[in-house]
């Protein structure tokens, strides 16, 4: 019997030794066949030729190129777009700098956060290509939006008195002229030795530089790939609260002296506004300030600076590298160990409303600083339409329907674009449900002639089961739009183009995507209700005028479209 058992035994153990032997035989012929094969090269990404400003000159006039003829008649005092003062190896290297990004990110470590680092880098190239395809099978919504005529129609060439800022004339520079790069502590800054080439210029001055009289940056602009790869992975060499405010907000900087402005997550996507909640009370959440920035982009404004989602260490990029004593004081660590801060401000800057890491990363958004004032001086305007901030008093325009009457005979509202400026600022904040708009700003080097800032969109996105009817009073009240913005928001009403797949595609570009879409798609379906009641608000107006006066709707289009009828045939009205 014992012989038996033990012939039995030596037998299913041969077996297993022999299955066991061939599996490993034929696991090592498949990863042969598998290294054999080669690997195909990455290709490089294609960039979009069009671009406002590729270069800047050295004194600050249109370059002629041989290849456009045209050129020669430029006259001196204005800038036109040339592609080819274009790098052509430039998609290359963005495409080899990505490669290598990649990898550094790979190799930096092990574990979540490290895994966050990769996911982000490989969002922050998409990013980059979002928008940049060319015409063909496979375009998304949003890329087949961003090559409409709508968004590419000619724009004139920009005069020099048109753009912010201005590059000093070759001549008396002095030897010491990085020093204004220089902060008082030189630690992890990177040496300023810039030339007036706007190829050594890092990403963040060539934003500045690209910001004119009508918008902060051009349709499809080729710097926004490495503006956006800046703020999402740079490293962060000092971390400051900034002053003023309600709320809890950082400066932080970069080695290239560049900076951005941090909000921290407030907030869950998914978590809706208290209803009892007064608006001047609200949260400002990170993912609205992002948002926004994509909104006011596919709404072809380019009014607000660009931000970007980022998880941020809180121990290694604030607590550790902090120059602010009074933020320094505020960091502790909950019960959880999750690492926590809460700063100094007006509104939820205290223990019960800290902001805390998981238990150290900290989702944000990351927003590019303007030009410091000190260099283009902003002009701060009360908007006629401000609420009371009172939770009993009303304000004169919702008491009074004739109110725009008023605004209309006021300076800057009597004359110019400031009307049809601030109620595309009025439908850009609707479609967001923010009623947070007391003021505005403008550039003051360009006067009552220019666009208005679509600044500190925190409090958008807060709930998207009610929308708010009184932030489109201006538009209810004066009955006045721009042709161009109301051929856009007809443009996004069509199926092709619906808002809210549109933005469900940009968004899905930023880095933090990873982590969780930026809206929920409960905000995302709002929009396109919200869309329709805008269009229903402007045929109202029309069919008000056409009551009054018979045919026509000039009271009613501000016509800032040069080539409408063209134009038209491509954008057909909602149905």
């Amino acid at each position: 019997m014992r012989w038996c058992t033990r012939r039995r035994s030596r037998t299913v153990c041969l077996s297993l030794a022999v299955a066991s032997l061939s599996l490993h035989l034929l696991l090592a012929v498949l990863s042969l066949s598998v290294y054999q094969n080669p690997c195909d090269a990455p290709s490089p990404r294609q960039t979009h030729p069009h671009t406002l400003r590729a270069l800047v000159d050295t004194n600050y006039t249109s370059r002629m190129s041989d290849n456009h003829a045209s050129y020669a008649k430029t006259p001196p005092g204005t800038r036109k777009v040339n592609s080819s003062h274009m790098d052509s190896n430039g998609p290359q290297k963005m495409a080899e700098k990505d490669a290598v990004t990649t990898k550094m990110a790979a190799k930096a470590g092990h574990g979540r956060k490290e895994e966050d680092s990769l996911n982000m880098t490989v969002r922050v190239g998409k990013f980059g290509q979002m928008g940049m395809k060319p015409m063909g099978s496979g375009m998304s919504k949003l890329e087949a939006l961003f090559s409409h005529p709508l968004y590419n129609t000619p724009t004139p060439p920009i005069h020099e008195d048109d753009w912010l800022l201005k590059v000093k004339p070759k001549g008396k520079a002095r030897e010491t002229s990085t020093q204004m790069w220089v902060s008082d502590s030189d630690i992890g800054y990177d040496s300023g030795h810039w030339n007036r080439s706007s190829g050594s210029h890092p990403p963040w001055l060539r934003f500045h530089l690209g910001i004119s009289r009508w918008q902060l940056y051009p349709h499809l602009d080729p710097n926004m790939a490495s503006l956006v790869q800046q703020l999402s992975t740079h490293r962060i060499v000092s971390a400051v609260q900034k002053s003023g405010g309600t709320q809890l907000k950082l400066v932080m900087s970069f080695p290239n002296y560049g900076q951005a402005m941090l909000k921290p997550m407030k907030q869950e996507r998914d978590e809706e506004t208290n209803f009892n909640l007064y608006y001047f009370s609200d949260f400002e959440r990170h993912n609205a300030e992002i948002a926004a920035f994509h909104l006011d982009r596919v709404l072809g404004y380019r009014r607000i600076p660009p931000a970007v989602g980022r998880l941020v260490d809180v121990v290694t990029e604030i607590k550790d590298i902090t120059t602010d004593h009074k933020l320094a004081r505020t960091f502790f660590t909950s019960p959880v160990n999750n690492v926590c801060f809460y700063g100094q401000c007006s509104y939820y800057c205290s223990t019960e409303h800290a902001v805390c890491g998981r238990p150290q990363n900290l989702e944000a958004s990351l927003a590019m600083m303007l030009p410091d004032p000190s260099l283009a001086t902003r002009r701060t305007w009360r908007s006629p339409w401000r609420r009371s901030y009172s939770r009993s008093k009303l304000a004169v325009w919702e008491k009074d329907p004739d109110y725009c009457d008023k605004v209309k005979k006021t300076p800057p509202y009597n004359k110019g674009t400031r009307l049809v400026d601030l109620i595309d600022m009025t439908i850009l904040d609707f479609l967001m449900g923010n009623m947070d708009r007391h003021h505005y700003e403008t550039f003051e080097k360009f006067g009552n002639n220019t666009f208005l800032l679509h600044l500190d969109n925190g409090r958008a996105f807060g709930r998207h089961s009610k929308d708010e009817p009184s932030i489109l009073t201006p538009l209810e009240q004066c009955c006045r739009i721009r042709r161009s913005t109301l051929l856009h928001l007809r443009l996004l009403s069509l199926p092709q183009y619906r808002l809210s797949d549109v933005m469900r595609d940009s968004l899905s570009h930023d880095p933090l995507f990873s982590v969780a879409p930026l809206l929920s798609e409960l905000h995302l379906s709002a929009l396109d209700r919200r869309l329709a009641t805008v269009l229903k608000t402007v045929s109202r107006c029309q069919e008000r005028q056409r009551s009054r006066h018979g045919e026509g709707d000039d009271d009613v289009i501000y016509d800032d479209v040069t080539d409408y009828k063209t134009l038209v045939k491509h954008v057909a009205p909602a149905g």
